[in-house]
């Protein structure tokens, strides 16, 4: 799931949701536009000075996160060898983007009714946009629940 927090700055009071910081702003009735990303994705784990493997590379969705603690890469599933720790079996919904830094509540307001509806997610966010993560059990839900909420599929 995704984290947020609160930064204070001064008598400024700023939130931060999914990589974007700025002023709270209602998002209530908002409707999103998204893309669903063709293929299987896995989530793996390596340790945390492991050099970027070759495998993870050709994918039409790749991200790459070291921490002091791992070094976590989002590819296509059928990528990852055999040893590697690894939660397979997920599939990525991309929002149209670019969204402004500044814009708060994108991505509450799209995994809001996946969180209502019982659907974990894995979300990561990029310069442009947001991409979530749904393990493919869930998709059919997520996409009735994204529909419900006012949100559209678009090809």
């Amino acid at each position: 799931m995704t984290r947020s927090s609160g930064l204070s700055l001064g008598k400024t009071r700023l939130l931060r949701l999914g990589g974007r910081v700025g002023r709270p702003v209602d998002k209530g009735g908002r409707s999103l536009k998204f893309h669903w990303i063709a293929g299987k994705f896995a989530v793996c784990r390596l340790a945390p000075e492991a050099p970027v493997p070759e495998w993870a590379g050709g994918a039409p969705f790749l991200t790459i996160t070291r921490t002091e603690e791992e070094l976590s890469i989002v590819c296509l599933d059928g990528n990852i060898p055999a040893g590697v720790k690894a939660e397979r079996g997920w599939g990525c919904f991309k929002l149209e983007g670019p969204f402004p830094f500044m814009e708060t509540g994108i991505l509450a307001s799209f995994i809001g009714p996946l969180a209502e509806n019982g659907i974990p997610v894995f979300a990561v966010s990029t310069f442009d946009t947001d991409y979530v993560l749904v393990k493919e059990e869930f998709v059919a839900m997520a996409l009735a629940a994204l529909a419900q909420a006012g949100h559209e599929l678009v090809a």
